[in-house]
């Protein structure tokens, strides 16, 4: 009766594009935007609507981090193990992936912020533009134990932490290829609770308040934890319907947990099954308007702060010296919100993606071991 359901004697579901797991991409990287967005209002929405638009923000990274350790390990798990992609070929290409943007961005807010000083316009809140945090940021070493990071563009924490996964990423894949499916899971879910129960004895807070500076072993049991769910999701398959089943009543479950505080254990479990679920689902009409939404998700994480400041920098000053009411305020962040999509959008298809698309000209030189390499999905 269980075959019915669960199974490792049939076909698993291919990941593919357009489908469900390009969507909460996009999803989430919406919601990042709203997070950092949240207090930007006439009130902010933590204090006008609910506290989770405060509190979400960590639940938001674990997405993020998790997804990106499943999404790699579906699509490198085989090339890695065979030796037909190397660690460093690895590396090159993520690497490659997420630093010219994060550099362009960071260089972008330094030109902002000298730019408004040399015109007598300074920041509203000087203190985030130290220029003692910028080296480690740029250099995206914050999450090492590297002094700096602070302020800026402060999330890019996350992207520095990733670095350091990449970097564990090909020999925890060579060191465990052999595991069975199933020890996979049982190892992912068991060292996410020791590491938190560690972060709990060392340093009396949970994994999940680690600060910045420790953002990479924030990071690693997430990722490890993606990848369990992937090595998971490669060799046991799960029924379409039970999928969307799983996956609509997890996702009604995260959103009824921030009702009632942050429930971070919880709700590592809801997302944990919403992209078990969203990768179990096929993929039988890929959407175009998904794909491309999937695409522009790092350009919007990456640029959605520099927007935030850049924006607000003006609409306060305005704000301040006409005396808009409050609805002009809230039409004036509505923009806002969707300035920052529309950025990310174009910067995704007028600088970003060419400039990948170059890059993986000129560096990749045999072919990816499978079609979901060459969908250059990640």
């Amino acid at each position: 009766m269980l075959d019915r359901w669960i199974s490792t004697r049939n076909e698993t579901t291919a990941i593919a594009r357009g489908g469900w797991l390009d969507a909460i991409r996009f999803i989430v990287a919406v919601l990042i935007v709203l997070h950092h967005f949240q207090a930007a209002g006439p009130i902010a929405l933590a204090e006008g609507l609910h506290p989770a638009f405060e509190h979400t923000g960590f639940l938001l990274t674990n997405l993020f981090i998790i997804d990106s350790g499943y999404v790699l390990m579906r699509l490198y798990s085989q090339s890695l193990a065979s030796g037909q992609v190397s660690p460093g070929e690895f590396l090159t290409r993520r690497v490659l992936r997420v630093v010219p943007a994060h550099l362009m961005m960071g260089l972008a807010l330094v030109a902002l912020v000298v730019g408004s000083a040399t015109i007598g316009l300074a920041p509203r809140n000087p203190e985030w533009f130290d220029w003692s945090q910028l080296p480690a940021q740029l250099g995206l070493v914050q999450a090492f134990g590297i002094p700096g990071g602070l302020g800026w563009n402060a999330p890019t924490w996350s992207i520095s932490a990733l670095i350091g996964c990449y970097l564990a990423f090909p020999w925890i894949v060579r060191s465990c290829a052999r595991l069975g499916p199933w020890t996979w899971l049982v190892l992912g879910i068991g060292l996410y609770l020791i590491a938190n129960e560690l972060a709990r004895a060392l340093l009396g807070y949970p994994v999940y308040q680690m600060p910045m500076k420790f953002g990479f072993f924030r990071a690693l049991p997430l990722f490890f934890l993606g990848m369990a769910l992937a090595a998971f999701a490669h060799r046991v398959w799960i029924h379409p319907g039970l999928a969307r089943w799983v996956g609509v009543l997890a996702t009604i479950g995260l959103i009824a947990l921030q009702f009632y505080g942050k429930n971070a254990l919880p709700s590592l479990v809801m997302i944990s099954l919403i992209i078990l679920a969203a990768g179990a689902i096929p993929v039988a009409r890929p959407s175009r308007l998904i794909e491309r939404a999937a695409l522009v998700s790092f350009s919007m994480f990456i640029s959605n702060e520099v927007v935030r400041i850049a924006w607000f920098g003006v609409a306060n000053v305005a704000i301040a010296r006409l005396n808009l009411s409050e609805p002009v305020q809230w039409a004036l962040w509505a923009m806002g919100v969707g300035m920052a999509v529309a950025f990310a959008f174009a910067f995704h298809h007028m600088v970003d993606g060419p400039l990948q698309d170059w890059l993986k000209a000129r560096t990749r030189h045999r072919a990816p071991a499978t079609k979901a390499v060459r969908s250059a999905y990640a």
